[in-house]
């Protein structure tokens, strides 16, 4: 094994680990869904894990990120654990919003996650604000807004990008490019380039190839730092793909997209598949050990299942708590002087 390898065998490990996470957590939501045992909806994540992890794996608990409806993966590679998790999901009182968040508003303020956001491109006003106070606070932080594609034709991401560039916020804008907005094709919602909209507010900008953890991570780990030493925003798009439909009762998909399309990014571009047969070509790993982690959190996943059916919901009395904080903070405004 080449020497660099050898000394990232604990992180390239890990990597697939916090990837099998994301997959068997989705793949037992989607079970409780469709058990009738899950309230509302749920969106999947499964296809896209090399993005959370590549990404969130160059990051640390300090650091903060936003997420979307598609937050499940966001939220585990960041830290979240499934006891936690599943308890959200379910409206459990243990659940990291007490119950009341759900599916698409859980947040994770101990690991840095500032909540995702059932509203598309919610979120990068949240992202941009945190990036604005760690700058002005000398917090040395940096926040990663993930948002979709179909994200890009919101007007606030237009804003809160030239706000960003203007003052050289430590933001990294992550667009996920799963090739649709809800059902539609996003060639058919976006016009020109992507990545050419953040470019013309001057912000440099990358494509990589989304499904390849190593790639993302490669270029989170450059940025971030850049991002922590004062060079930033950044903007990149990272091509990648649903598995499941826009929600877990988006079952007859033939409309919008191919048997076809489906099956080559399920059997030539999934990303766990590709980083498992580079692990075991590389020699960082065996079959009996990448199977014992699958097996692991396979059980993990099983026990807060189990858990979060038997928890206690929220009392009543709680209904309006947890919902309003009437605390401002005096800061000093963006060029240094007091209020």
């Amino acid at each position: 094994m080449d020497e660099t390898l050898n000394n990232n065998v604990g992180q390239f490990l890990r990597m697939y680990r916090q990837m099998v996470r994301i997959r068997v957590f989705e793949d037992n939501a989607n079970q409780l869904y469709l058990s009738a045992r899950m309230p509302g909806l749920t969106h999947m994540y499964s296809g896209q894990e090399a993005v959370a992890v590549g990404i969130c794996e160059a990051l640390t608990d300090k650091d903060h990120v936003t997420s979307t409806h598609r937050g499940h993966g966001h939220c585990i590679a960041k830290g979240a654990r499934f006891k936690e998790m599943f308890c959200e999901l379910l409206g459990k009182e243990e659940g990291y919003c007490r119950g009341k968040g759900g599916s698409m508003h859980i947040a994770d303020q101990a690991n840095g996650n500032l909540g995702a956001n059932a509203i598309v491109g919610g979120s990068t006003g949240i992202a941009t604000g945190a990036a604005l106070t760690s700058k002005m606070q000398g917090k040395g932080t940096v926040t990663v807004c993930f948002f979709g594609d179909g994200a890009t034709a919101q007007g606030i991401w237009y804003e809160v990008m030239n706000m960003a560039a203007l003052w050289q916020l430590p933001v990294i804008y992550a667009c996920e490019n799963n090739g649709y907005s809800e059902y539609t094709s996003t060639a058919e919602i976006a016009a020109g380039s992507i990545i050419a909209r953040a470019e013309a507010f001057g912000i440099e900008s990358y494509k990589v190839d989304g499904q390849d953890v190593l790639a993302v991570n490669r270029l989170a780990q450059d940025l971030v730092t850049r991002a922590r030493n004062g060079d930033g925003p950044f903007f990149v798009e990272l091509e990648t793909y649903r598995f499941h439909g826009h929600h877990v009762g988006d079952i007859n998909r033939a409309y919008y997209r191919s048997k076809d399309e489906e099956s080559e990014w399920k059997t030539e571009r999934d990303p766990i598949a590709n980083f498992r047969n580079w692990l075991l070509t590389e020699n960082i790993a065996g079959t009996d050990e990448l199977a014992a982690i699958v097996a692991e959190v396979e059980a993990d996943a099983a026990a807060a299942v189990a858990y979060a059916m038997e928890a206690k919901f929220p009392e009543q009395s709680e209904v309006d708590m947890h919902v309003f904080a009437g605390v401002r903070h005096s800061l000093p405004y963006i060029d240094g002087s007091a209020r």
